[in-house]
């Protein structure tokens, strides 16, 4: 479409705040002007498109099917200008690089290496957020979620970073010379879960093991996990990739082991859309430490 047949801003920024609050009046608050000035932009677009967009709903208003479409339109293009302004202003790189990822991660594959990329780009604040939790990625808020999976999020973009399989493991202290020969063979053992996952009823599902009794189950922080583990005060299921200098130690011992399922493993998760620099470096980094 050409711009020059474009409604004007103002009248696209009116209306799409009017659609957002369900309120000429609390639109006009939101900009500053009148409810009047509001009302005037809307029927001007309108006008303008030559069909309604808005109807009265009591003391509020809804919008029209053509409405609701256009809305739809017009917040992701405001939504991917903010972004934009956000990824090359000044502004945006002043807050810190927010990512949020499993604590079992961060505590085993991220924090060893940090300190490299605090040493490539010293100008770059980063705040992790070690949590099971599954956090929204927000203009402003979250930039990068690590986290695993076979990579499909509805509406996120998500690059395999880190293949890796699960494995059942505890320790030699606790295991002894016990041989695990089926999966019903670990249900005598306590389990040790991180937060917010469920390791053990996936495993166990996979396995087509149902138990009889209660198991003895404490959930805990990742970081704690492979601590416990070492330890020897409990099982677990983890990526092999964390645990592997201890199972070549010797310190624990591998019970069960699944395959690599293809596109399954650690993933970098982020919005559609333009990345700001602070980010891409982020990103570039992690690549290149896969790469050593």
């Amino acid at each position: 479409m050409d711009w020059r047949n474009m409604p004007p801003l103002n009248s696209l920024r009116a209306f799409a705040t009017v659609a957002e609050s369900k309120s000429l009046s609390a639109a006009g608050r939101e900009l500053n002007v009148t409810h009047a000035a509001i009302s005037q932009q809307v029927r001007a677009l309108e006008k303008h498109l030559g069909l309604p967009l808005v109807t009265r709903a009591g003391r509020g208003i809804d919008l029209t099917d053509e409405g609701r479409q256009l809305y739809e339109g017009l917040r992701k293009g405001f939504e991917t200008i903010g972004e934009t302004v956000e990824a090359i202003g000044t502004s945006g790189e002043a807050r810190p690089l927010n990512i949020t990822m499993t604590p079992s991660f961060a505590v085993s594959w991220l924090m060893p290496r940090i300190n490299d990329f605090r040493h490539k780009h010293p100008d770059i604040e980063l705040m992790l957020n070690p949590s099971a939790d599954v956090t929204e990625l927000a203009p402003g808020g979250t930039d990068l979620a690590i986290r695993f999976g076979r990579g499909n999020w509805p509406g996120l973009e998500a690059e395999l970073f880190l293949a890796t399989n699960f494995v059942v493991v505890g320790a030699n202290c606790l295991i002894g010379d016990r041989k695990m020969d089926k999966p019903e063979d670990i249900l005598e053992f306590p389990w040790l879960q991180e937060y917010g996952t469920n390791e053990l009823a996936l495993w166990l599902e996979k396995q087509g093991v149902v138990p009889k009794n209660k198991l003895s189950v404490t959930h805990l922080p990742g970081y704690m996990v492979l601590e416990g583990l070492r330890r020897g005060e409990g099982i677990s299921a983890t990526a092999k990739t964390f645990i592997q200098p201890d199972i070549d130690a010797g310190n624990l011992k591998v019970l069960f082991e699944e395959g690599v399922y293809p596109g399954t493993g650690y993933h970098l998760v982020t919005r559609p859309g333009v990345k700001r620099p602070a980010l891409k470096s982020f990103i570039s980094w992690l690549r290149s430490m896969m790469q050593e």
